[in-house]
């Protein structure tokens, strides 16, 4: 009993190690974002290896565990993939806004030098010819 609990407890610890080296939701928390609608992030169990019962109690624990920040960290991901789809629209919005005016400035000014030249060189010509 305590060899299938045990490998079931290592497959879940492999399995958290992996949930807390992939998309990091503590980056995303870091960052002061949060995803409400997701509730709070399960809290890891500590494992208890003092008798048998315990520790098969912590295996229950662990595995209930592992369901649960499974379905917090699909739930955060989803969050953020949205989030960020808005962000990146915005951003997109307003960096062609910001094109848009620049392009502008640019054209304007470069009418303007054009106009500019074309005065000077019809100044010139009325200045040289005697």
């Amino acid at each position: 009993m305590i060899s299938a609990r045990l490998s079931g407890c290592a497959a879940a610890l492999c399995l958290t190690v992996a949930l807390a080296g992939g998309p990091s939701v503590a980056r995303a928390a870091d960052a002061a974002w949060a995803a409400p609608a997701c509730g709070k992030e399960p809290v890891a169990p500590a494992v208890d290896s003092s008798s048998v019962a315990k520790y098969n109690a912590s295996v229950d624990a662990v595995t209930a565990y592992e369901k649960a920040a499974r379905t917090y960290n699909a739930c955060v991901s989803s969050a953020a993939a949205r989030d960020e789809s808005a962000i990146s629209a915005e951003a997109k919005a307003r960096i062609g806004q910001v094109h848009q005016t620049s392009v502008a400035v640019q054209q304007r000014i470069a009418g303007h030098f054009a106009k500019l030249t074309t005065d000077l060189k019809a100044g010139a010509a009325r200045f040289s010819h005697p």
